[in-house]
């Protein structure tokens, strides 16, 4: 969809799994609005949903602090169904034989327990014989005491440095463990995957003469490509939220205020409702 001076301007082209970006720049040429006339290009993408949906990302390994291997496992012990004694959740993003530990702990005024090197050289070995295209870094309290953290994250980098790091200090600095934890799990199984479509796409948009593009958060904001691909969880929901934007900006432009989204696409389906214009949370 392009907005032009004339209006709405909506073109759609075939998919190419193969490789995304190509259907994206096809779709803009489509769209008949010349490259020159294109002041900004904001992209609503699904290949983080999709990914994470279809368990397509990166083998994704996780270090951690001593102890604390089964976190993003144990969860909260939250139950959907309380008495279902057969519910199952799904499994982790990292299964356990690719957890490993450091010897270190921080509590929240500072160091318990001096970060152990041999234990990180131990734990960088192994993820190196793991063969993972990404790492996690997680330790306790790392939100408000970060040098454990990036010391780990820092060995890492340096002895894989094609591998990408994911440090939860970076990624969301925030207390209770399992949320921090899963989060940045999260981020560095997408990261090979977003990172490769999204340098693809750069590519090709600047081949074809169009500007850089912008990448829809699930926030209903943009971010610069570059952005995005270094925190690709917050992408999870750029193409649902793209959607119900999208949505709110047409309806609006024909003078309804009230409206209900039906987004459908060929792995997922999302439905949003927007109250006086605005898209509700």
């Amino acid at each position: 969809m392009a907005l032009t001076p004339q209006g709405v301007v909506t073109a759609k082209v075939p998919s190419t799994p193969e490789d995304q970006s190509r259907a994206v720049v096809r779709a803009l040429e489509a769209s008949g609005v010349a490259c020159a006339d294109t002041a900004a290009v904001a992209h609503g993408t699904t290949v983080a949903t999709n990914a994470l949906l279809e368990r397509s990302g990166a083998r994704t390994a996780l270090i951690t602090t001593e102890g604390f291997r089964d976190v993003i496992e144990i969860g909260r012990q939250n139950r959907a169904r309380l008495y279902d004694l057969t519910a199952r959740r799904p499994p982790p993003l990292v299964p356990r034989d690719l957890r490993f530990t450091v010897a270190e702990r921080c509590g929240p005024h500072g160091v318990v327990r001096p970060l152990d090197e041999r234990s990180v050289d131990a734990a960088v070995n192994a993820v190196a014989a793991a063969g993972v295209e990404a790492v996690a870094v997680c330790l306790l309290f790392s939100f408000a005491h970060p040098a454990h953290e990036r010391a780990v994250a820092d060995a890492v980098a340096a002895r894989l440095p094609g591998i990408r790091v994911s440090a939860s200090c970076d990624v969301l600095p925030e207390f209770r463990e399992f949320e921090r934890f899963a989060t940045t799990t999260a981020n560095a199984y997408l990261a090979p995957r977003l990172t490769a479509y999204l340098e693809d796409l750069a590519t090709r948009l600047e081949r074809a003469g169009y500007p850089a593009p912008w990448v829809m958060s699930s926030s209903g904001g943009v971010l610069p490509a570059e952005d995005a691909a270094r925190l690709p969880v917050a992408c999870v929901l750029s193409g649902p939220a793209a959607g119900a934007v999208g949505a709110a900006r047409l309806a609006a432009r024909g003078g309804y205020r009230d409206v209900l989204t039906f987004d459908m696409g060929g792995t997922s389906t999302d439905v949003a409702a927007v109250l006086d214009g605005e898209v509700a949370t």
